[in-house]
């Protein structure tokens, strides 16, 4: 990918899952990590350094502006600039709306939205005066066509498609872009927990490729929208799904 090489690029949710196949695609093409994430990132970053470029990591709580202040000054000390932003981060509390409580509606909207919102605002002022700047965000499938039992997941990854819209329209004469990425059914640890029987059948039937993602997939996805080969790119949502949602 064009223009990645010695890029500082910040992760959120990068200690595994999608964000730690993201890292290590960004270090593959020369950009120097930080793994932000309130899960131990000691070996992602030691599988980043292997690849040649530096890496650090951070223990980020997204819902603690102060944690995030935090996180992005250390980023700054150490490298001097942050390029690129992944909001990755994210947790799902499902239940059907009917039993869905207050505090499961709050947890997710406080990581999956504000942690979005505290990231970004965190790592803006940085962008705007060097006047460059990538924020990519995770949506969903679910995001853009809802699911049952997962109203609050939904909402939010919904919301980060809104709010990357806006800020695309906002700061696109300064030199900045946003994006998502709405992945669909993906072969992260937590999905390959699911009992056979009920991923072939609940799950695959949906997917037109008869297949889940791998992670890899979508840190593909997120190493083109950050490159210059996707610059005149702003303001979209990129769907990584195997067609299930045409």
């Amino acid at each position: 990918m064009k223009g990645l090489k010695n890029k500082v690029v910040i992760i959120t949710g990068a200690a595994s899952g999608i964000g730690k196949a993201t890292a290590l695609r960004f270090a593959e093409e020369g950009a120097n990590i930080v793994v932000a994430d309130f899960a131990d990132g000691t070996a992602t970053v030691n599988e980043v350094l292997d690849k040649g470029v530096q890496a650090i990591y951070v223990k980020l709580n997204v819902t603690d502006p102060e944690s995030v202040q935090a996180m992005v000054a250390k980023t700054i000390d150490t490298f001097s600039k942050v390029d690129v932003l992944i909001n990755n981060a994210g947790i799902t509390k499902d239940a059907m709306m009917k039993k869905l409580t207050k505090e499961a509606w709050d947890d997710v909207v406080n990581v999956n939205l504000t942690g979005v919102f505290n990231c970004t605002a965190a790592v803006l002022p940085h962008m705007l005066e060097q006047k460059s700047g990538v924020v990519l965000t995770t949506s969903s499938v679910v995001g853009l066509f809802g699911n049952l039992g997962q109203t609050n997941y939904a909402a939010t990854k919904w919301g980060v498609i809104g709010m990357t819209k806006s800020w695309a329209k906002e700061m696109a004469k300064n030199g900045l872009r946003f994006n998502c990425v709405a992945p669909g059914f993906i072969a992260t640890e937590m999905v390959k927990k699911i009992p056979e029987q009920v991923l072939n059948e609940k799950i695959l039937i949906k997917v037109p490729a008869g297949r889940l993602g791998e992670p890899e997939e979508i840190a593909a996805a997120f190493a083109f929208l950050a490159s210059d080969d996707a610059k005149f790119i702003n303001g979209t949502v990129l769907s990584v799904d195997g067609a299930c949602t045409l």
